[in-house]
């Protein structure tokens, strides 16, 4: 794929390239994938999201692949050596949150609808297809954003702001946001019409 098609917001890194070629705008459906894709976007608060992709191993190894249900029960004392783990971003509300979050999420689980049906409702079930032509088209936060972080913050999520959550959306394919002249495109269109 030439350079010049791509969405530039990836760079030439390698690993960023990847990311944006084989994950970036990729329809997922399942609500663990969705779970930890969430944590780690809410971990990225601040950063770029290129600083999170290079530890996303150490988060899964020590965030227990993102197991809500371990998560969950998380003592506070656990959450201190995880203040410690250099292979992940050590942020003190970041971390309590990542147990907050598992907590809110099982309660979501417990109920009529699983995690996903509850996040893929905010866009009707189906990704929404853009079509914009510049980086600079696209938004940062949308009405539907806003509406899936004022509902997961009612559910007791935190790192859920209207923007953390659109970037979300981009990232788990409930927008394709790849510019269309990018390869990645037409795929994820074709992903979604399944």
């Amino acid at each position: 794929m030439s350079k010049s098609q791509r969405c530039n917001w990836c760079g030439d890194d390698p690993l960023y390239v990847d990311y944006h070629d084989t994950e970036w705008g990729v329809p997922i459906w399942d609500s663990r994938a969705l779970f930890e894709k969430l944590i780690l976007d809410g971990a990225q608060a601040g950063l770029s999201w290129i600083t999170i992709l290079r530890k996303r191993e150490g988060y899964q190894k020590a965030f227990d692949r993102f197991d809500p249900e371990k998560m969950a029960r998380y003592t506070d004392k656990k959450l201190e050596r995880l203040m410690t783990d250099k292979s992940i971003v050590r942020n003190r509300l970041k971390i309590k949150s990542a147990r907050q979050n598992a907590q809110a999420y099982l309660a979501i689980m417990e109920g009529e609808e699983t995690f996903s049906a509850f996040l893929w409702s905010f866009v009707g079930g189906q990704p929404k297809q853009n079509r914009w032509r510049t980086m600079a088209e696209i938004p940062t936060s949308t009405p539907e954003s806003e509406a899936m972080s004022k509902a997961l913050k009612k559910a007791g999520f935190n790192f859920v702001g209207p923007t953390i959550v659109y970037a979300f959306m981009q990232a788990v394919g409930m927008v394709n946001d790849h510019l269309v002249n990018c390869p990645c495109h037409k795929p994820c269109a074709a992903l979604a019409a399944q």
